[in-house]
């Protein structure tokens, strides 16, 4: 993921599924964290319920597919 598409999954994150900044921070602290490790770190650390789980794929996802074509 470039830093840009990060920023941008990062607005998502905060404006859609409204997670704290504190949150983020401390995910993206984590030692093994990378861009696609974060939706699971999230959830690991109670952060996102099953159900933005599902919204950060689908977005990711519908992201990428854009980036491809």
């Amino acid at each position: 993921m470039k830093t840009g598409e990060l920023a941008q999954f990062i607005r998502f994150l905060q404006d859609d599924l409204m997670i704290p900044d504190a949150g983020l921070q401390l995910a993206l602290r984590h030692p093994e964290q990378s861009p696609s490790l974060l939706p699971m770190i999230l959830w690991q650390y109670g952060l996102v319920t099953l159900a933005q789980l599902n919204q950060i794929f689908d977005w990711l996802e519908q992201a990428f597919q854009v980036e491809l074509r």
